[in-house]
């Protein structure tokens, strides 16, 4: 069972940092563009050494493609909730029919194949 969790809980924390550093300076745009790319590259490093073993641990119950499909949707609705929560952004109803559909793909991916006959 960890080997199924593992891989999601360190997904969400790396998509966490992942996050802040591609655009956690967004909220404080005063600061010049050197040094908020070498804050980024500081937290990206924190991202890698949780996204590394998250893939390497859930390799060998996913696919590949189940993988991506998992950190795709984890991204989203860690942004998502960044958006709002950090950026003051607001989500729109075309927002969430965007990510719907994204979840639809998800669920054709960990489907499985569909076969013809």
């Amino acid at each position: 069972m960890t080997a199924y969790l593992a891989p999601i809980g360190l997904l969400i924390i790396s998509n966490i940092f992942m996050t802040f550093a591609w655009y956690g300076h967004l909220g404080d745009m005063s600061r010049p563009m050197w040094l908020a790319i070498l804050i980024a590259w500081g937290i990206a490093f924190f991202e890698y050494c949780l996204a590394v073993p998250a893939n390497r641990i859930g390799y060998g119950v996913y696919s590949a493609a189940e993988l991506k499909t998992l950190q795709e949707v984890i991204t989203l609705l860690i942004f998502a909730g960044f958006a709002v929560f950090w950026l003051g952004e607001k989500l729109t109803l075309n927002h969430l029919v965007g990510f719907a559909l994204i979840a639809a793909g998800a669920f054709f991916i960990f489907k499985g194949p569909i076969s013809v006959s």
